[in-house]
């Protein structure tokens, strides 16, 4: 069994207690420690999480496609350790899924999630294009140990309409995340290009992700927004 804990909030640590399977960002290792050798190996997933190997082709195609495709390792953990990951210097943010509770997260703020966690790819519509396009990288939780360790680009910004039920409007540019049940929290694109834009003397908050107060939703937005989204202007 798996704990996740954030130490300095730059650290991800992680105590087994047995055998079992991290998944975590390629290269996110920084430290470990193990009584009596080292138990634990490392092992780079060059199809990704799947079922079998149908499945994680078809899903490795599709995170190409999508803009979602992330290096992955397999951290085989063999016995009692501890270990220690991290990601230049960005903060981290755990998470307990519920089992059938998703999280809808850009690819590049995945960090490392349990065994217990279902890795996918899916679309959330057509039409205005973020950084990253219009999929997402999902988890959800299926087991009772369902961590996921997310980062974030200085320390984030939680917002949620759970009990304002108040609508919520956010730059895709600096979303993390959002946290749903059963998938059922994806945002509306919304546009807001006018004559001006063409111009040069837009806003520069072109469009964003919107949740109505219908849609109870947890977001995670970070304070710097990604480089790219839509520019329209005319020189």
């Amino acid at each position: 069994m798996l704990t996740f804990e954030v130490l300095n909030e730059l650290t991800l640590k992680v105590n087994c207690d047995g055998n079992d399977t991290l998944i975590t960002k390629a290269g996110a290792f920084i430290a470990g420690e193990s009584a009596g050798g080292k138990n634990y190996t490392f092992e780079k997933m060059l199809l990704g999480p799947g079922g079998s190997i149908g499945q994680a082709i078809f899903g490795q195609l599709i995170r190409r496609v999508t803009g979602e495709n992330i290096p992955l390792m397999k951290v085989n953990l063999n016995g009692k350790s501890t270990t220690y990951y991290a990601n230049y210097g960005q903060h981290v943010v755990v998470y307990k899924l519920a089992q059938g509770e998703t999280v809808s997260v850009e690819s590049e703020n995945i960090l490392a999630f349990t065994n217990d966690c279902d890795y996918s790819v899916r679309f959330l519509g057509i039409g205005v294009l973020s950084q990253k396009g219009l999929a997402t990288t999902t988890l959800v939780g299926r087991g009772s140990n369902a961590y996921v360790a997310l980062l974030s680009d200085g320390n984030p910004l939680v917002v949620s309409n759970i009990k304002s039920r108040d609508t919520l409007s956010v730059d895709p540019d600096a979303v993390i995340c959002w946290f749903s049940q059963n998938g059922h929290g994806d945002p509306q694109i919304k546009a807001d290009i006018s004559w001006k834009t063409f111009i040069g003397q837009a806003s520069g908050e072109s469009y964003a992700f919107e949740w109505s107060g219908g849609v109870p939703v947890t977001v995670l937005v970070q304070p710097s927004e990604r480089r790219g989204g839509v520019k329209l202007s005319v020189d």
